[in-house]
């Protein structure tokens, strides 16, 4: 069991502590994560040559599992990562699945989850490189997941604050935002000085490296993971 006092308590380190025992606090921080990050496991089945209702099965049922707590049995809590775990559970389900494939009729159509399974094709068809393997992909995908769900709650952030046209134009600015307009016409945009701008973005841009590492924090078992996993992943983007 994971010591109350080595890290604060976030989504993956609760779930670990909690282990196969009854805890819907661990169930719910799960479910958010599952929900989260499902593409990646969907991109990596899919890129493992399973046909797209195939791989929507595939992935639905894996969640499913994952929901029943099967797989946390064996997870060390003192190395775990929640982006390498779930890579080690997809891997050894699918090698379950071939063993048993026409034993039992999967999925069924069945939601275990609100999973956007079919825009998953889509953003396979858009993601997917010719020499990527199924591994390559997973961690890509993975990475471009946080991010997407960086900027969302950032977003929502500034909406919150009523500055949701402010974070609109400024994201442009922030890590995967289109190739950024120069600040005198950004500036005009938004009817502010240049310096005005500069002082905004820098501000922007610190908000989101702060949201960034709280993202990866929740996601890894020790605090003194969260700079290496950044490293990692900031890796995997660049190619």
């Amino acid at each position: 069991m994971i010591p109350a006092s080595a890290f604060p308590a976030t989504q993956w380190t609760l779930i670990l502590a909690a282990g196969e025992g009854d805890s819907k606090v661990a169930d719910e921080a799960l479910a958010q994560l599952c929900r989260a990050y499902w593409f990646p496991v969907y991109a990596f089945i899919r890129r493992k040559g399973n046909p797209a209702d195939e791989a929507q099965d595939l992935t639905q049922e894996f969640f499913a599992r994952c929901l029943e707590r099967r797989h946390f049995a064996s997870a060390d809590p003192s190395r775990g990562r929640f982006r390498s775990f779930l890579l080690t559970c997809v891997k050894n389900f699918l090698a379950d699945q071939s063993d048993r494939r026409n034993a039992e009729k999967r999925g069924g159509g069945t939601a275990f989850l609100p999973l956007e399974l079919e825009d998953g094709e889509n953003r396979y068809n858009k993601e997917l490189i010719d020499n990527d393997t199924p591994e390559k992909l997973y961690e890509r995908a993975w990475a471009q997941t946080l991010i997407a769900r960086v900027n969302d709650n950032l977003r929502t952030a500034f909406s919150r604050e009523g500055r949701a046209d402010q974070f609109d134009q400024l994201k442009q600015y922030l890590p995967g935002g289109a190739g950024p307009e120069p600040y005198s016409d950004a500036a005009r945009e938004l009817g502010a000085s240049e310096g005005a701008l500069k002082v905004a973005v820098h501000r922007i841009r610190r908000r989101y490296r702060e949201m960034f590492r709280t993202e990866i924090a929740n996601l890894v078992s020790r605090t003194d993971q969260v700079d290496e996993e950044v490293r990692y992943l900031l890796q995997v983007l660049r190619g």
